[in-house]
């Protein structure tokens, strides 16, 4: 019996389609330190991938800080981050094409991220991607940032795929891959233009793991 085709590819941004240029964690860092809070680049990049919220009140509970300030700083961290990208913001190479690609060959695509919906706004303006993609899912749309399968699920939601056996998820933390993972889908790749390396990777439960999101039409089929 025939494998049921790709019809939804989900790509993370930053470090998947987006150029990871140390924007995050250095705003991360910035915000954490304007309130005394130092830490150490392992630390940020453990919470690489979650819900930005989410991850500074992580951080913010390894060091025993006060929870409650877990909005302040990320206020701070927001308004950092979407100056930085203002200025640096750019593309994986070849990423548009490949994403123009899929979609002309029938295949949706969908772009989730952990930023809320004006940080992604901000970035995709700053990017000019107008209508990249036929859906965009932010951490603030769901209930659980990943590792929890919930963007996926909404992906599949918005853009009207029912089953998980036709759908690619791909991103580059291991939080992206746990989250493909629960989500059941059929190809769950890894990229290593961002966050974690192979090593950690290949780790995590993946189908395969690829360079780029260049690489991705070679997995999902001729585009």
């Amino acid at each position: 019996m025939n494998q049921p085709a790709i019809r939804l590819a989900v790509l993370d941004m930053a470090g998947t389609t987006v150029q990871d240029g140390g924007q995050v964690p250095d705003a991360f860092a910035a915000a954490l330190a304007s309130y005394g809070v130092h830490v150490t680049a392992g630390e940020i990049t453990r919470v690489r991938g979650a819900s930005k919220r989410q991850a500074i009140r992580e951080l913010l509970q390894a060091r025993g800080v006060r929870v409650d300030l877990c909005d302040e700083v990320y206020a701070v961290f927001r308004e950092d981050l979407e100056r930085r990208y203002a200025d640096t913001a750019r593309a994986i190479p070849h990423a548009v094409e490949t994403m123009a690609g899929l979609r002309a060959s029938g295949i949706r695509v969908a772009l989730n991220t952990g930023f809320d919906r004006p940080t992604t706004a901000a970035l995709l303006n700053a990017l000019g991607w107008t209508g990249v993609a036929d859906a965009v899912v932010c951490g603030d749309d769901v209930s659980e940032g990943r590792p929890a399968a919930a963007m996926i699920l909404k992906c599949m939601e918005v853009t009207g795929i029912t089953d998980p056996s036709h759908v690619a998820n791909v991103g580059d933390t291991v939080l992206d891959l746990r989250a493909g993972y629960r989500a059941g889908v059929r190809f769950n790749i890894g990229v290593l233009s961002g966050a974690h390396g192979r090593a950690a990777l290949e780790a995590e439960p993946h189908t395969h793991l690829i360079e780029s999101v260049a690489a991705l039409p070679s997995i999902v089929g001729p585009i």
